[in-house]
């Protein structure tokens, strides 16, 4: 399965919850169908896409298909070529780990503000009860499909339970736009670390540094939320170079076939 299928970023979800017209509903429609077919693998990296094939395809209008282009180009997923039409992207392993530096950027920021601006007790009853159902995931001898579906859909709770305590909904929005690159998630490489106890010991650091940073918000420690939070981004980075090396789940391509949109290498 497709992670960012799973844990779809919060701009897509407010696009969807917010689709009130017809011709609106249509181009969300589209850009998600879409989305899906490019980090499904059903539309390979470096293949051509023409409009009117997949307007064919999807049953759907020019319009909506047109718009839906349009905004996958914007967020990177595709190329628009000179003469018309649109080449599916790849990414080297910079791009990706830039994406993760970025993200782990304006995490640290938004913890610091929560930190600095004071977070209410309910907002940090709700991040703490998150925490213990990670931990409940976490207690399991072995973890399978259906665990790993758990702590990615609590991960991303709790994530999203953090950026909404800075109070800056200026800083979430630019979150929002970095989460809609490929392999940008809190949880992007989650689904690769199925099967391997090492990976699965990484899971238990990034609770413990969950923990962490929920204190030094609670304490106002905002130097200290930033820090963690910078550190917590380190730990997708290293997956990112695992996965890359061969070193996760053989099952990792069927998993997420997505990751074969990385080029291996720098450039």
């Amino acid at each position: 399965m497709s992670l960012l299928a799973v844990n779809p970023t919060p701009a897509l979800d407010a696009a969807r919850a917010d689709a009130g017209g017809a011709t609106e509903s249509a181009q969300v429609r589209a850009l998600l169908q879409l989305r899906e077919l490019i980090l499904s693998g059903e539309l390979a990296g470096g293949s051509r896409i023409a409009e009117l094939a997949i307007v064919e395809r999807l049953g759907v209008s020019r319009t909506p298909i047109r718009a839906a282009l349009m905004r996958l180009e914007q967020e990177g997923l595709l190329e628009a070529l000179p003469n018309g039409g649109y080449v599916v992207q790849t990414f080297s392993e910079r791009d990706v780990a830039d994406a993760i530096e970025l993200r782990g950027t304006l995490e640290g920021l938004l913890a610091r503000l929560a930190a600095e601006r004071g977070a209410s007790a309910a907002a940090l009853a709700r991040a703490r009860a998150c925490l213990e159902h990670i931990d409940a995931v976490l207690a399991a001898p072995a973890l399978n499909d259906e665990g790993f579906s758990a702590y990615v859909a609590c991960n991303s709770e709790f994530h999203t339970l953090l950026w909404s305590m800075a109070d800056s909904p200026t800083t979430v929005r630019q979150l929002e736009r970095v989460l809609s690159l490929p392999f940008a998630s809190p949880s992007g490489f989650v689904v690769m670390q199925a099967h391997s106890q090492r990976a699965r010991d990484m899971l238990v650091v990034a609770q413990d540094q969950h923990r962490q940073v929920l204190d030094a918000i609670e304490q106002r420690e905002g130097a200290r939320a930033e820090a963690i939070m910078r550190e917590h981004s380190r730990l997708a980075q290293r997956n990112l170079r695992e996965v890359l090396a061969g070193h996760a789940t053989v099952h990792a391509p069927a998993s997420m076939p997505a990751i074969k949109l990385i080029r291996r290498g720098g450039a």
